[in-house]
């Protein structure tokens, strides 16, 4: 492994403005060439929820080596006919051993895990007690040697995440991202000058939206309590929020946080 190299960590992709933003970033002004590794939490990418095998496979052909995901992965039906032949995409690890996907993947320089809170979310295994099983696994498995470890931990408390986060590190983790509340955090550290965090990197999509939705639906629900059908947000300026992570060895040694607006992206698609 070269010794210094960096890794983007983009934030929630939600629905075609998010793609489009995401598209105008790594591709047409070429960031992606910036970048060793790139990960992108995918899982609202489609209309907001879910992702389908060919927005998937668009937001691969942007140069994201990784997708991660949560929650909201099993949203769209389309994701159970692919997500056993990704070789790009998590789901939570977190989930029960049965579920279909696998919740980390190991690349050539990078261990890249995913995993869901407790806390306001729905039922889950501890994700303390699942990364300590599985970095007692991938040791023995004798895969760590000198990967970097990143783990994406989609969860919704403030005060779990920072805690998951110092407890990740003392187990050997290089870095924690927050991701789920679409809302950027100023709190990036390096925690005890061995592991990046940060609680949320935010999102990419229309910051007019709410969390990347139309206001109107979202305050329909808010005030009646009824579900409804959200639908993403289209108008400008679109966000596109990232984290960017440089390392020294398996040390991380910078932790910057990457938010640019834009007025105009090349829309490609007709639907989400």
């Amino acid at each position: 492994m070269q010794d210094c190299f960096k890794i983007l960590f983009i934030g929630d992709i939600v629905g075609r403005s998010g793609r489009a933003v995401v598209r105008k970033f790594l591709v047409d002004e070429n960031n992606k060439e910036k970048y060793n590794f790139i990960i992108a939490n995918a899982e609202n990418a489609s209309h907001g929820f879910g992702l389908t095998k060919k927005n998937h496979d668009d937001l691969v052909a942007c140069g994201i080596n990784c997708l991660t995901s949560g929650n909201h992965i099993w949203d769209k039906k389309d994701i159970l006919n692919y997500i056993d032949e990704s070789d790009f995409l998590i789901r939570p690890y977190n989930y029960h051993k049965s579920t279909k996907g696998v919740g980390y993947r190991v690349f050539e320089k990078y261990i890249v895990i995913n995993l869901l809170g407790k806390t306001f979310m729905p039922p889950i295994d501890c994700p303390f007690g699942a990364l300590e099983k599985l970095i007692d696994e991938l040791e023995i498995k004798n895969v760590l040697n000198d990967r970097v470890i990143i783990v994406d931990f989609h969860a919704e408390a403030t005060a779990e995440k920072q805690c998951f986060a110092r407890f990740a590190a003392s187990l050997g983790v290089n870095a924690v991202i927050g991701t789920h509340t679409h809302v950027p955090t100023a709190d990036e550290i390096i925690l005890d000058n061995k592991c990046a965090y940060i609680t949320d990197v935010g999102f990419c999509g229309s910051k007019n939206g709410v969390i990347g939705m139309e206001y109107d639906g979202s305050l329909k629900r808010l005030l009646t309590s009824i579900n409804e059908r959200f639908e993403v947000e289209m108008s400008y300026p679109y966000v596109f929020n990232a984290l960017e992570l440089e390392f020294n060895k398996k040390l991380p040694v910078s932790i910057n946080r990457i938010s640019f607006e834009y007025t105009q992206c090349e829309e490609k698609e007709s639907e989400d």
